[in-house]
């Protein structure tokens, strides 16, 4: 990978360059309007419509075998899996992290079936009525410009997020978390609670996107799922599960919906002290996951392998975050900081090559580089890092020698921008992608939209009851905000990417002769060429 500069014109620390340009002034944001949907989806708390879900073949997930490093245990074959020649196992580079377990899944963690409510789906809405479309128009309240906001959204308050002042109550459901969306968009997933707040009954929700309209299907099993446990949707409609069922030992499953209720599988547990996982797999049918350690990081296939959790890299440093760099699922960038302190650099790990390290981001010596989002067709980035002399959110592109750029519109005061999805399709042009960021305030949250080449955000109040910092963006440019309510538990707002106008330039001097100066603007003439009108005789 190539190391990247910083290019701006701000101050900042030493070894800084500032040989960019800095985005010329616009007018100050407008309140945005809020933006009500007109239409919802449906939802559904029983199984899926017969003949779409069912029970996938175990077999069909295996990718091959991966890595299995020298101490961890490898766990024998599941029940179901067909007999087939013992694939080669490679070592893994590195010893894994001391304290890590590899606890196998009992010899009976088949395929179960618990019974679920005999409850049909039942469709709220037509077909063409699950989606609510919201125009990008200046009529809806927007403004576009690089300051920040000068005040909260106008319209109704959004609902509060979890964390903050604890989810709001509602008499049969309440928004739990917000969506986990698969790699290519069709399924969702989340965590979900029913009952008394005093004793609610946790389940996992599933979310059919690719559709002719968005619904929702609830994967219940004999027993309440545990709090903090964390769900991810596969492209083939499963959705694996982690929970933490003691001290250090978390537990992975794979659910799906059968004709009777929910079938499980369950693919063993880790035994360690922090575990979190990765964004969804480019590939579809893999899930990956960060166990943090004293020295270094193990990345662990936890699920779409041939056996149990394997390890498949070992990471010096303690590394978090995560981002997918390509479209095979090889190219991991993650934050990495080494034994003993230090800056924060993100760096990218090769999982076909046994885990090999590449720095990503060199902005500065000492400052803190951190990636938070990737789109592997354009190879834009989007970053926070503090070179500038504060945290400032800034773009570049991956192997790209250019510096890279902190614009002064994402530049805010009172409010935290934060990217959750970039515009797929793009391919050689980073600067055209259109970015959704999730923005944070006093009022709550709402959606900015911004371009690399445009320079300006624009903003807009978010649906009510969106799962805040969830959404997708299509090759065509439409941003699909999810969202849940009373009304409507399960429904899509779509929002177009808006145009950038023109940046007005101001003339100079140095212009040729057939463009024509701005008005007000004195333009140099040869001596020969002067009016001889307008001028006052000395004396």
């Amino acid at each position: 990978m190539t190391a990247c500069a910083i290019e701006d014109k701000t101050a900042g620390p030493a070894g800084v360059a500032t040989t960019g340009t800095t985005p010329g002034p616009a007018g100050p944001d407008g309140a945005p309007a809020p933006v009500e949907p007109r239409a919802a989806g449906a939802s559904d708390e029983g199984a899926d419509p017969a003949g779409e879900d069912r029970p996938p073949d175990p077999a069909g997930e295996d990718r091959g075998p991966r890595a299995a490093g020298r101490a961890a245990t490898v766990v024998p074959p599941l029940p179901f899996v067909p007999p087939a020649a013992t694939p080669p196992v490679r070592s893994a580079p590195h010893i894994p992290a001391s304290g890590i377990t590899v606890v196998p899944a009992a010899s009976s963690a088949g395929i179960t079936s618990v019974p679920a409510p005999p409850a049909g789906i039942t469709t709220l809405l037509t077909p063409s009525a699950g989606i609510t479309v919201v125009p990008a128009t200046p009529s809806a309240g927007i403004t576009a410009t690089p300051a920040p906001p000068p005040g909260p959204p106008v319209g109704p308050a959004p609902p509060p997020q979890t964390g903050a002042a604890g989810p709001r109550q509602m008499s049969s459901r309440r928004v739990g978390p917000p969506l986990t969306i698969a790699a290519d968009h069709s399924y969702a997933a989340r965590l979900t609670e029913a009952g008394p707040p005093d004793e609610p009954v946790r389940s996992v929700e599933r979310w059919t996107l690719d559709g002719p309209e968005p619904y929702a299907v609830r994967l219940p099993l004999g027993r309440p799922e545990r709090a903090g446990a964390d769900v991810l949707p596969l492209s083939d409609g499963r959705v694996l599960i982690r929970q933490q069922v003691a001290a250090g030992r978390h537990t992975f499953s794979l659910l799906y919906p059968t004709g009777h209720g929910t079938g499980e599988r369950a693919l063993g547990s880790l035994e360690c002290p922090e575990l979190a996982l990765l964004p969804p797999s480019p590939d579809g049918i893999s899930v990956f996951a960060l166990l943090p350690g004293e020295r270094s990081t193990g990345v662990w296939l936890v699920a779409g392998g041939a056996y149990g959790p394997e390890l498949v890299a070992d990471v010096p440093g303690r590394c978090s975050g995560g981002a997918w760099l390509d479209r095979e699922g090889r190219l991991l960038a993650v934050d990495r900081q080494m034994p003993g302190g230090g800056p924060v650099k993100a760096v990218v790990v090769d999982l076909e090559r046994d885990g090999e390290v590449t720095p990503l981001l060199q902005i500065a010596p000492d400052s803190n580089d951190r990636l938070l989002t990737a789109d592997a067709d354009s190879g834009l980035l989007l970053v926070r890092s503090d070179a500038p002399g504060q945290d400032r959110l800034g773009w570049g592109v991956q192997g790209s020698c250019l510096p890279v750029r902190f614009p002064e519109c994402l530049r805010t005061q009172d409010t935290v921008l934060t990217p959750f999805a970039v515009q797929p399709g793009q391919m050689l042009m980073p600067e055209s992608c259109a970015v959704a960021l999730r923005v944070d305030g006093a009022a709550g949250s709402w959606v900015g939209l911004w371009r690399p080449a445009g320079r300006r955000l624009h903003q807009f109040a978010a649906p009510g009851g969106w799962l805040a910092g969830t959404g997708f963006w299509t090759r065509e440019g439409v941003l699909h905000l999810p969202y849940s309510r009373e009304d409507t538990p399960c429904a899509v707002a779509l929002m177009e990417a808006p145009v950038d106008g023109p940046r007005p330039v101001a003339a100079s001097g140095t212009d040729t002769s057939a463009t024509a100066p701005a008005s007000g603007v004195c333009k140099p003439v040869p001596l020969g060429q002067a009016p001889l009108i307008g001028r006052t005789a000395p004396g």
